[in-house]
């Protein structure tokens, strides 16, 4: 029997995140409509503009993320990602505040969804920075 490395929660951790945004990445060109109708009114340009420039920003965080060389820095503007798509996670629940109760809850749930996925984030960074073996401090 062959003898597989173990990789810490830490490692994959990152890698995990990576998956996440590669994943929304792709949704932002394959269901833009969804995004375009969260984008802010007050950005210039069109929302569907501004839809596939964060769907391609994703997937670059997510290549970043999966590089260990890229990793820390990737994994900080990952963080920041999440604070400055919070204005259209905020406009969806306000969007969203007439329509069903489901509705209303998936949008009203994204709001603080982005506090773990900030902090989860923030993990992966102090995770890269941590040397070889060692297991970032909290």
């Amino acid at each position: 029997m062959a003898h597989r490395p173990r990789t810490s929660r830490a490692s994959r951790s990152p890698l995990l995140l990576a998956g996440l945004m590669a994943a929304a990445g792709v949704a932002h060109f394959a269901a833009p409509r969804s995004f375009d109708a969260i984008v802010p009114r007050a950005l210039p340009g069109s929302p569907r503009a501004w839809t596939r420039a964060s769907g391609a920003v994703e997937l670059a965080l997510a290549a970043g993320l999966a590089v260990p060389r890229t990793r820390r820095l990737s994994a900080r503007a990952t963080a920041l990602f999440f604070v400055g798509v919070f204005p259209a996670n905020v406009k969806m629940a306000h969007d969203w505040r007439d329509r069903s109760v489901p509705a209303r809850a998936v949008a009203y749930g994204r709001l603080p969804l982005q506090v773990p996925l900030y902090l989860w984030a923030r993990a992966a960074a102090r995770s890269a920075d941590a040397p070889s073996g060692a297991s970032p401090a909290g």
